[in-house]
């Protein structure tokens, strides 16, 4: 196997700052002054990946606020209920996020502008546990 695995906890539908978990796996795998690039890839269907503001916390707040309104729970055509009244838009918030993403490595270094954090988008109310596929290649 060429990758590592991160693993989150999730508690409830909301963005989940996984910036510090990320840093972390890559200091762990990247040797001292080593360039490339960061692949993840998260392997769910009710839940996504995004990069946005991570300084103030109000923004989290609208982005969350952006997505059940676009994706409410009421919508009267959601046929897609078997696990509870959140599965259907997961799924539709899911559609508007990322699956996989790319990162610059520069330097042993993640590449960031300066208020970018890398969230997991919670969709679901219940309790998971959430796999992100992490695999650096070096240039």
């Amino acid at each position: 196997m060429n990758y590592q695995t991160i693993t989150i906890s999730t508690h409830g539908e909301r963005f989940y700052n996984i910036t510090n978990e990320v840093k972390k796996t890559l200091s762990k795998t990247v040797r001292t002054n080593q360039s490339g690039v960061l692949h993840l890839f998260i392997t769910h269907t009710s839940c996504g990946l995004t990069i946005n503001e991570s300084y103030d916390p109000s923004a989290k707040e609208d982005l969350e606020c952006f997505l059940d309104h676009i994706a409410p729970r009421n919508l009267p055509f959601i046929k897609h209920t078997d696990e509870g009244p959140d599965d259907s838009p997961s799924h539709m918030k899911t559609l508007l996020v990322n699956q996989s993403m790319s990162f610059v490595v520069d330097n042993s270094e993640l590449v960031l502008g300066t208020w970018q954090g890398i969230y997991l988008c919670e969709f679901r109310d219940s309790p998971k546990q959430r796999s992100i596929i992490f695999k650096f290649v070096k240039d």
